[in-house]
C-alpha cells in the first residue's frame, strides 16, 4: 500500500512539472510567519538558516504532536511537553518510551527564540539542535534519524506538507528538525497580568507591587541578577548558574554535574540553566531535579536552605548565611507577584494545540 502511495505522489509531481502546473506549491506561495512585536522584549533573534513560515509552522506542529518519530509510534514531543503545563510536565521525572525515568525534570517550552542554550545543561545551542536529541535518545523516543526519515517519506500526506514548507519533496532529518523548530519559535507567552501591566492594560495590587519590589531589592529577594522581569521581559537571563542546591567540594561530588557534562569545565559542575519565572503556576515541580513541589518550598530554600560549594554563583550574595532570610509575610508578597507572571491564555491557545482529530 505504501509503495502505491509513494508512486502516486511522485506521478503527480512529474505531471505537475511536465505540464508546467503550479500544483499550488510554488515557493513564491510560501508565507513568512509574522511575529507580533513585543516592545518590552529584546528584539527576537532571527535564524538566517531556518526562516519561519506559515507552512513550516503548520508542518512542525503536526510533527510535534505525531508519535511517528518514536520507535513504536506511541510517544511524541507532547508526551512530556503538555500545553496545559506551559509545555512542561507535572511529573518530577517523566517516563520515556519504555517506562524508564528520565534523570532531569522536563523544561517548559515558550519564548525559546530568545535563548542561546537549551536543556538544563545547555548541550544544544540552537532550537534546531535541541530537536535532534529526544528523538534519538534511548530513554525518550529511541528512533534513529534514518528510520525517522524513511517513515516520513512513506507517509501518505507528509511529502505534500514538506513541499509546501520547503519547496521540495526531499525529506531529511534537517528539514524535520527545522519544521519542529519553526513551530517551537512561535510558542510565545506574553499575556500574563504582568504583561498587561506593562502594556498599560492593568495594574498591580499593593501586595503584588511590594512583592515585585522585594524580588528586585538586593538585600531582600535579590532575584534581579538571574530572573530579569523588566528590560528583556523573559523572566531569566537565559544563562547558567549554580544556585546552591547542593554542597560539593570538588566537581564529581555533585550527584548531577550539570553543565560540566557538556562543557567539560570543572567550574560548570553543579551549574544549570536559569529557568524563566514566567508560567510558574503551571510548571511545578521546580529545579532541574524537580525537588520542590511548591513555590513556597522554593522561597524557603532561597531564604534559609542554600548550600555552599566551590562553584556556587558569585551572585548568591547571602550563601554564607544559608539564604536571604525572608519573613513569611515577605514570602507571601513575592508569591503574589510571581502569580502575575503566569499566562493563562498561552496554555489554551488553539494555535499551539493538537492539530490531529481527538478520539
Amino acid at each position: 500500500m505504501n509503495h502505491v502511495t509513494n508512486f502516486t505522489v511522485f506521478l503527480l509531481l512529474f505531471l505537475a512539472l511536465y505540464f508546467g502546473l503550479s500544483f499550488a506549491l510554488e515557493e513564491d506561495k510560501i508565507t513568512v510567519y509574522q511575529f507580533e512585536k513585543i516592545d518590552y522584549f529584546t528584539e527576537m533573534p532571527i535564524s538566517e538558516d531556518n526562516l519561519v513560515t506559515e507552512q513550516g509552522v503548520a508542518l512542525g506542529r503536526l510533527l510535534f504532536y505525531d508519535p511517528i518519530l518514536s520507535r513504536d509510534s506511541t510517544f511524541s514531543c507532547v508526551s512530556c511537553h503538555l500545553q496545559e503545563n506551559a509545555f512542561a510536565s507535572t511529573e518530577q521525572f517523566d517516563k520515556g518510551l519504555d517506562g524508564e525515568l528520565m534523570r532531569r525534570n522536563t523544561m517548559p517550552l515558550f519564548n525559546l527564540a530568545w535563548y542561546e542554550g537549551f536543556f538544563w545543561d545547555g548541550r544544544a545551542n540552537a532550537i534546531e539542535t535541541q530537536v535532534f536529541h529526544p528523538v534519538r535518545d534511548v530513554k525518550e523516543m529511541d528512533l534513529t534519524w534514518e528510520e525517522a526519515e524513511k517513515r516520513i517519506r512513506r507517509s501518505s500526506f507528509y511529502p505534500t506538507y514538506f513541499y509546501e514548507a520547503f519547496g521540495s519533496f526531499e525529506i531529511d532529518s534537517v528539514k524535520i528538525a527545522n519544521a519542529i523548530a519553526q513551530f517551537e519559535r512561535t510558542m510565545i507567552s506574553a499575556n500574563s497580568k504582568f504583561d498587561q501591566v506593562l502594556r498599560g492594560e492593568s495594574y498591580l495590587t499593593t501586595d503584588e507591587y511590594e512583592g515585585f519590589g522585594l524580588m528586585n531589592n538586593q538585600v531582600k529577594g535579590n532575584c534581579l541578577h538571574c530572573h530579569v522581569t523588566d528590560g528583556n521581559g523573559l523572566g531569566t537571563t537565559g544563562r547558567f548558574a549554580n544556585n546552591g542546591l547542593d554542597t560539593a567540594s570538588y566537581p564529581n561530588s555533585f550527584k548531577d554535574i550539570g553543565r560540566m557534562e557538556s562543557s567539560g569545565k570543572h567550574e560548570d559542575a553543579g551549574v544549570f540553566k536559569i529557568p524563566s519565572l514566567r508560567n510558574l503556576a503551571f510548571t511545578a515541580p521546580y529545579m532541574h531535579d524537580g525537588r520542590f513541589q511548591t513555590l513556597r518550598e522554593v522561597l524557603d530554600f532561597y531564604s534559609s536552605g542554600i548550600q555552599p560549594s566551590f562553584s556556587i554563583d558569585n551572585k548568591m550574595a547571602f550563601a554564607h548565611q544559608g539564604g536571604i532570610r525572608l519573613t513569611e509575610e515577605e514570602k507571601d508578597k513575592i508569591l503574589m507577584f510571581l502569580a502575575t507572571l503566569s499566562d493563562s491564555s498561552f496554555i489554551i491557545d488553539p494555535k499551539y494545540s493538537n492539530p490531529f482529530p481527538l478520539d
